[in-house]
């Protein structure tokens, strides 16, 4: 399909995108975090050097929360994939900027509470943060459906995952933190849901490529920092993000949000992707099983 056909239908969604956007004006609190953060329980690094016994969480939250932080540090690539692809007089312009500066205070609310409660190293929580975005962050997304149906699969997996690690911390501070962002996450989830609607309402045979392509392939973006396949399970196997988790809670959410087995007057390659979509919750379950042996994880 030519790229052509997905900027038009981008640019005839305008009016929708314009909308969504003040809706999420509307429906969305701004919160402070330093408001939330424990600055009572700050001390000097170099007066007092940080050492693993001064930690207050578990290592499955300590690792749940740099895994995330990390995540959010590659914002500058988040912003720069829907940039170079949104000619300046689009509306997805000014979505883009409010959706940047409202993701900016993740990254600096979690490393605040990290270093504040001395829950991280902070010498090696420097180290891996330049490192992650030294690596970088290249998705091989060249087409408006397939970055949006990203956008909205990665912002209802990081709601899920901020939330479940906030809640393992047993930490009051640090679970209003995560909940906080996840709510964050779930506005700017609604958002990019409704933008994916809008061009399935319009052009299905146009999208549902796109959006098989990012559900087949589907990776937070964490690839890149120091340690991540070590961390990664780690952080499934304390219940935070997993396969099973993503199947749950992201892929059959959002294949029903979208009424992906219900659409109707597709082309002959709409239906197939349609059928393809429709066969990868299987998929997906299967590989979950397979991981949840190889590690050791049962669910009853």
């Amino acid at each position: 399909m030519a790229k052509s056909e997905k900027l038009e239908l981008v640019e005839a969604i305008e009016p929708e995108v314009n909308r969504l956007t003040s809706e999420h004006l509307d429906r969305r609190n701004d919160w402070y975090y330093h408001d939330i953060v424990p600055w009572e329980r700050g001390a000097s690094f170099r007066d007092k050097p940080w050492d693993v016994s001064q930690t207050t969480i578990s290592e499955n939250a300590r690792t749940s929360l740099v895994l995330n932080l990390l995540t959010e540090d590659n914002l500058p690539y988040y912003h720069s994939l829907i940039e170079r692809h949104m000619p300046q007089t689009s509306a997805f312009v000014r979505w883009n900027r409010l959706w940047t500066a409202e993701e900016g205070q993740h990254s600096i609310a979690i490393r605040s509470y990290l270093l504040t409660s001395r829950n991280a190293d902070p010498y090696q929580l420097e180290d891996d943060r330049k490192a992650t975005m030294i690596n970088g962050y290249q998705p091989t997304y060249d087409d408006p459906t397939e970055i949006f149906a990203y956008t909205a699969t990665q912002e209802l997996a990081t709601r899920v995952s901020h939330r479940n690690a906030g809640k393992i911390t047993d930490d009051p501070s640090a679970y209003e933190l995560m909940r906080n962002i996840a709510s964050d996450e779930n506005h700017h989830f609604i958002f990019y849901k409704e933008v994916m609607r809008a061009m399935l309402d319009r052009a299905p045979h146009l999208v549902l490529d796109g959006i098989y392509k990012v559900f087949e392939n589907f990776q937070m973006p964490g690839v890149a920092m120091p340690n991540f396949l070590r961390r990664s399970i780690q952080v499934a196997k304390a219940g935070v993000y997993n396969l099973r988790i993503h199947h749950d809670r992201v892929l059959i959410p959002l294949i029903k949000d979208w009424d992906i087995e219900g659409l109707t007057d597709l082309t002959p390659a709409g239906a197939e992707m349609q059928d393809r979509i429709m066969a990868l919750p299987d998929m997906i379950m299967r590989k979950a099983e397979i991981f949840e042996k190889r590690v050791g994880m049962s669910y009853a």
